[in-house]
Parts: structure tokens; C-alpha cells; sequence
């Protein structure tokens, strides 16, 4: 499972429903939300 830093829980999360994207430079990253306080949340780099 993704984990991303959530910045409204300021704590390391597991993601929720994890999507792959494709940054602007080409670069991919992944989007989720965190289950705690239903924010997005977001990590550059492969997963």
C-alpha cells in the first residue's frame, strides 16, 4: 500500500484509493486520500 504525508494530520498515512498520475514534466506520481481526515494526499515518485 501508497503512503504519503498528510499535512493536515501532520503524520505518514496509508493511502486510500491510490491513483498513479503523470506530473507536467513527465514524472509520476500518486494521489490518494487519507483516511483519517479525508484530505488529498500526494507522493512524487514511483510506487
Amino acid at each position: 500500500m501508497a503512503t504519503a504525508y498528510c499535512m493536515k494530520c501532520r503524520k505518514k498515512v496509508e493511502m486510500r484509493n491510490p491513483m498513479r498520475v503523470t506530473l507536467k514534466n513527465g514524472r509520476p506520481a500518486t494521489q490518494g486520500v487519507c483516511p483519517v481526515c479525508s484530505t488529498k494526499v500526494f507522493r512524487i515518485g514511483k510506487a
